[in-house]
């Protein structure tokens, strides 16, 4: 899989510790790397870095501030990555309203200090940086938003990762981040993403786990909200399959610096589906009540939000594996196992269901697994 770039490569993973960077390092490990993370404690308890013995399987743990330049610049120096995945972030929309300042502090700068640990480093790796969906000036239309559209941002959040591009497209360009000596840098665009292990508040798929556990109602919040619901393994993939492509672009025919830009990795059309439509579908795998508990007052959230994925399909050969159905399948199955007392181990969970996704792939013929 991806050009079997990541066998035996140094990779550095800021946020390793959340519930996406628990999957990448996990993936990652299974692809032969040698994992580094640099994070805060997990957010949450239960945590799926716990649940996957992460401390133990990866090279080394730094427990650093994104924001702390210094301590960042130390650990980047000293991994010496090939690849660098920043996921490290304030990733929640509510969140961001109570805490603003931090939101931006942690967004923003951070980004910006890894960005100048590695130029000060001298160390030419491809870089990854995860934004998310919401970078874009939403005009709660059907269309989806293509890679080329006006950046915004209603919410601190939305603003934070809008400006992250913003630096990242600047700093790509001003130092030379498209190839040969100085590097590569892309930016990836996803959102709403679900699977087992995601423990974060105000999250609908958590919330629900935690509910149907505990016998009582689901409250859902916003319920004819509509997203790209897409299972944690589809934007991975992604960023996996760039990161392999800013260092061997030829595999799909490009050259480096098409593939140092800005990418959308979403779901495809059928998996915009609305809250109730996914709590319904959840319901059908682990039976219970949901009720609806919106507020007027509450803080502002997207009401329609779609990704256009043309630019990906079409330059990296790569799309979703799998529809609507079968993410929201993976994804209780995967608590229901890891809850119950004869289930599985979540480490076990994780590698069964990356290999069922990356076979899924394969038969599709998508081009970072064949």
């Amino acid at each position: 899989m991806f050009g079997d770039a990541y066998s035996d490569a140094r990779v550095l993973v800021t946020g390793h510790t959340g519930f996406k960077g628990s999957w990448l390092c996990e993936w990652l490990l299974g692809l032969g790397a040698k994992v580094y993370g640099v994070a805060l404690d997990p957010p949450s308890d239960p945590s799926l870095y716990h649940q996957l013995d992460l401390v133990t399987r990866i090279e080394r743990d730094h427990r650093i501030d994104i924001r702390d330049g210094k301590a960042l610049s130390d650990a980047v120096a000293k991994t010496n990555p090939d690849f660098v995945f920043h996921l490290a972030a304030q990733p929640l929309v509510r969140t961001s309203y109570e805490k603003p300042v931090e939101t931006m502090e942690i967004n923003v700068l951070g980004t910006l200090l890894l960005l100048e640990a590695i130029k000060k480093a001298g160390i030419p790796c491809a870089t990854v940086i995860a934004t998310t969906d919401k970078v874009y000036v939403n005009r709660e239309r059907a269309e989806g938003y293509s890679e080329e559209e006006p950046l915004g941002g209603h919410d601190p959040y939305s603003a934070s990762k809008a400006a992250v591009e913003i630096v990242a497209d600047s700093w790509r360009k001003s130092f030379g981040l498209t190839g040969g000596s100085e590097g590569t840098l892309a930016t990836a665009r996803a959102g709403n993403v679900i699977g087992g292990g995601d423990w974060a508040l105000d999250r609908i798929i958590p919330d629900c786990m935690r509910a149907l556990k505990a016998g009582k109602e689901i409250e859902v919040r916003n319920s004819s909200a509509t997203r790209p619901w897409q299972h944690v393994l589809e934007p991975l993939s992604g960023y996996l399959w760039l990161g392999t492509l800013l260092k061997r672009a030829k595999l799909v025919d490009l050259a480096t610096k098409d593939v140092c830009s800005a990418f959308n990795f979403g779901p495809n059309d059928e998996s915009n589906q609305n809250v109730q439509s996914l709590v319904t579908e959840v319901l059908r795998h682990w039976p219970g009540t949901w009720k609806d508990t919106s507020d007027a007052k509450a803080p502002h959230e997207a009401g329609l939000l779609h990704l256009s994925i043309r630019k990906a399909h079409e330059l990296l050969r790569w799309e979703p594996v799998w529809n609507f159905q079968e993410t929201v399948e993976a994804t209780v199955s995967w608590y229901r196992e890891s809850t119950s007392p004869n289930g599985s181990n979540p480490s076990s969970l994780c590698q069964d269901q990356i290999e069922s996704y990356t076979a899924a792939a394969r038969a599709k013929s998508i081009a970072w697994a064949e």
